[in-house]
């Protein structure tokens, strides 16, 4: 009698044997407690129940909800110091089921100074093992600056750090190196995001950079600017009644370019809108503006100009006057007064009421420029190795002028050459979206998706779907289109759903 043959053995698929490796690795977050990694040493590494993690602190930009619906993950502490006056916090989670076999690194706002466990939540939720820094110092605030080191931390070494790390932690935790490693960020994150495909173009294979504040020479000063113009004298002032009677024009001359009537202007590069059309009559009038108030608004529409009359950076744009008072009030932005103050002059004493656009600017390029200013139109060594690159931006972001980004984009464009640039660079404007989300467009929307299907599957993006939620439900989807296209309406069907919009 011949004996039975032996079970043939089970070859499992890649993505179970990737679920069944994450299980493993789950009991052994705590030998993370023992990797060596040279200038960064691991404070804790501990298991976190699914739902059980508790942010120090405010819950962020998402809230608590963000981690109540947390898998388990093995959560890192680490600090790294790669110079004397360093002391970079750094976190990495790692999801103990389901990892997606990818790397997320979220990026910071404003001064940095925290580690961002909001976003890092998401990227988690989303499968992803993520990471961030604190920038190497504590505090949303610029006082570190007058140490070189915390300020070259913070300028660019930090995510270079956190990027080293965090591969190191995840290959070690899950016994195998991550498949592909991403970065995103919007404001100082869009800013770190660029500064990595420029400084460091190894650290990530792709990378979402929002409504990048990489040119602070030139955007703080800008917006230092703008204060100034808006308070050159009292009758040149507008406040919240004229910030709305501006915007109600704005938007009445504008938003039916698009041929939808929905409050929003699907592209504000193609308003004329005009505002001496608001100007006061001889006798006076209650909607309308005093003559130094409409060359305010002008003003602020074209950005500050040298005294040859080129234009230095580009304006805020018709249709995003509603937020002006983050830059017109009484004093400028804090942040770019402080950039101004302690970083270019590094005096206390400097005022802001004093600043002239032609010699100002070119001191802040001159002593900020080469730590700060991440403005390089080269990315080549990024894009050679396959680094993809998607840049977005809110219209009526009131804060960064969107404008900056489209030259950044057009700059690079320009310096890769048509072809590299389209197989590697996609630029999406945001109708009515303000600062990083928000405002009266479609501002809810997963780049870092489309990013990922994009290195996957070698088909770059023409088109990214986002939602308008209101109160938690979503009343309005349309499609973000690259640039230079935009979203033109079909002619049939709602105008509140995507599928009745084509990119041209």
């Amino acid at each position: 009698m011949s004996r039975p043959l032996p079970p043939k053995p089970v070859r499992w698929p890649i993505w179970i044997l990737a679920i069944i490796a994450g299980a493993a690795s789950a009991e052994t977050c705590d030998e993370l407690n023992s990797l060596s990694l040279g200038h960064t040493e691991i404070v804790s590494a501990s298991s976190i129940a699914a739902g059980s993690f508790e942010a120090p602190g405010r819950g962020g930009r998402f809230g608590s909800q963000a981690y109540a619906a947390l898998p388990a993950f093995c959560r890192v502490e680490a600090i790294s110091r790669p110079a004397a006056g360093s002391d970079i916090g750094i976190e990495v989670w790692l999801p103990t089921t389901n990892w997606n076999g990818k790397l997320q690194a979220v990026g910071n706002g404003g001064w940095a100074g925290s580690i961002s466990h909001s976003a890092m939540a998401g990227a988690v939720a989303a499968g992803y093992a993520a990471t961030s820094t604190d920038t190497g110092h504590q505090g949303g605030t610029p006082n570190f600056s007058a140490e070189r080191d915390k300020l070259i931390d913070f300028a660019y070494r930090a995510v270079h750090e956190m990027a080293v790390t965090a591969k190191a932690v995840t290959e070690s935790f899950y016994e195998r190196p991550h498949t592909q490693a991403y970065f995103a960020g919007c404001s100082t994150g869009g800013r770190q995001a660029l500064t990595a495909a420029q400084r460091y173009p190894d650290d990530f294979d792709g990378i979402v950079s929002g409504a990048p504040a990489y040119y602070p020479s030139h955007i703080q000063g800008t917006q230092v600017w703008i204060a100034q113009v808006s308070n050159r004298s009292d009758a040149a002032r507008i406040g919240e009644t004229e910030f709305r009677l501006v915007n109600d024009r704005a938007i009445a001359a504008c938003d039916t370019i698009d041929r939808v009537e929905d409050g929003v202007i699907e592209n504000p590069s193609e308003c004329r809108f005009d505002p001496a059309v608001l100007a006061c009559p001889a006798d006076g009038g209650n909607a309308c503006l005093a003559p130094e108030q409409v060359e305010t608004v002008r003003m602020i529409y074209q950005g500050p100009a040298a005294s040859n009359g080129t234009n230095l950076f580009p304006g805020l744009v018709r249709g995003s006057e509603l937020g002006w008072a983050t830059l017109s009030g009484a004093e400028p932005l804090s942040l770019a007064r402080e950039t101004y103050e302690l970083l270019v002059y590094d005096d206390s004493d400097w005022h802001w009421q004093d600043f002239d656009a032609d010699s100002d600017f070119a001191t802040a390029v001159e002593r900020i420029g080469p730590l700060m200013d991440s403005n390089d139109a080269d990315i080549s060594a990024f894009v050679e190795r396959g680094g993809k690159l998607i840049l977005n931006h809110g219209w009526n972001d009131p804060g960064i002028p969107p404008g900056g980004t489209i030259r950044y984009y057009e700059a690079v464009q320009a310096t890769l050459g048509a072809t590299d640039s389209d197989q590697s660079v996609r630029l999406f404007m945001v109708p009515g979206m303000n600062h990083c989300g928000g405002g009266t467009g479609t501002d809810q929307f997963d780049a870092v998706a489309a990013l990922d299907r994009w290195r996957v599957t070698g088909q770059a993006p023409e088109r990214i779907e986002a939602e308008r939620r209101v109160n938690g439900e979503t009343v309005r989807t349309r499609p973000l289109c690259a640039y230079p296209e935009v979203a033109v309406y079909d002619g049939s069907g709602s105008t509140d759903e995507t599928s009745n919009f084509s990119c041209r």
